[in-house]
């Protein structure tokens, strides 16, 4: 179960905050019975590049063999 503070990965693309499948947010909160999720999405600074309203369908959780990957972000 994803609680809040998990790291995810998103399993779709965002292409409206130009945010790509695999790209990694924290759950910043759950809502009550599995409404949804709010996920933050920051750059490699800490600047916040989107927080959004999510599905359990749109993200997962992060492997233990997993590592991060850099991408340049798309300009808005």
């Amino acid at each position: 179960m994803l609680r809040e503070l998990d790291t995810i990965a998103l399993t779709r693309d965002v292409a409206e905050h130009h945010l790509k499948t695999g790209d990694v947010g924290v759950i910043v909160h759950r809502y009550p019975d599995g409404a949804g999720l709010e996920v933050e999405v920051v750059t490699a600074e800490g600047r916040t590049v989107a927080v959004l309203t999510l599905t359990e369908a749109d993200v997962r959780p992060m492997d233990s063999g997993e590592i991060l990957h850099v991408r340049q972000l798309a300009p808005a």
